[in-house]
């Protein structure tokens, strides 16, 4: 399985990354929103770089979880977990009931309210080209290689070789080795990084465990709602058109 390291030690904020994307994935200019200013993801920017205190900069996009909650939440599967380690959307399939940005751990996934018809948008860690053997589009801009693309487990390797190799210039954690299950995309870094998810504390179960039950029910809950409605439905015509025979018996009789 294939995976992201992001070192934020070595990321000068240099936003190459971000254009990258865009450019790859042909994501049109951003119209400045409000809610965009907490971390400058939206359905058109899908990845973002944070800026801290002490020249620090942040890769922000999605962590592709080794077991998605929003995957999980989808009732009807327009998010898929690749064998590739990427989890990718399916437009087609999206009904857009936002399931997916309530479930994710994240706050990945973003709303397209700029079209009529809006649907989900998220990082799909450049699914097409990894699958033909090519790094994401974000990997190749990076001028410092901040961030570096290969196999799950030997980046792990890399990120506690360089955590035992200066164990004074890193905090001694791996961010997403182990939250809710694990993550393809790695972090190593000098300052605390939870300000990139809600919290989450370092060895939480995968959150689909958590709901698989309530989302197992959730297609019954769909059907069941259907049969009690249509039912109603059918009584209040039924009465209806009793109502109407029995007003036009009396207007035969008279």
């Amino acid at each position: 399985m294939k995976a992201i390291l992001t070192d934020v030690t070595k990321c000068i904020g240099c936003l190459e990354c971000v254009e990258a994307c865009k450019e790859y994935n042909h994501l049109e200019v951003d119209v400045p929103r409000n809610w965009h200013r907490t971390d400058g993801l939206s359905a058109k920017n899908w990845t973002s770089i944070l800026r801290k205190p002490e020249n620090h900069y942040v890769r922000k996009q999605c962590r592709h979880c080794l077991e998605p909650a929003c995957v999980s939440a989808c009732p009807v599967g327009a998010l898929e977990k690749t064998a590739s380690g990427a989890v990718i959307y399916h437009g087609e399939k999206c009904i857009g009931c936002r399931y997916c940005m309530i479930a994710c751990p994240y706050g990945i996934p973003r709303y397209d309210w700029e079209s009529p018809v809006p649907y989900i948008r998220k990082c799909n860690l450049c699914f097409d080209k990894i699958r033909n053997g090519q790094k994401p589009a974000c990997i190749e801009a990076c001028p410092t290689q901040a961030t570096i693309f290969g196999d799950r487990n030997e980046l792990l390797t890399e990120a506690h070789r360089r955590i035992e190799a200066e164990p004074g210039k890193y905090i001694d954690r791996v961010y997403g080795e182990h939250e809710v299950g694990g993550t393809s995309v790695l972090y190593i870094s000098d300052i605390d990084l939870g300000f990139l998810t809600y919290p989450v504390r370092k060895n939480t179960k995968p959150l689909p465990e958590t709901t698989s039950t309530a989302m197992h029910a959730v297609p019954f809950a769909f059907t069941g709602m259907g049969a009690l409605m249509g039912g109603i439905y059918w009584i209040c015509k039924r009465r209806e058109q009793l109502k109407q025979e029995k007003q036009q018996a009396k207007e035969d009789e008279s």
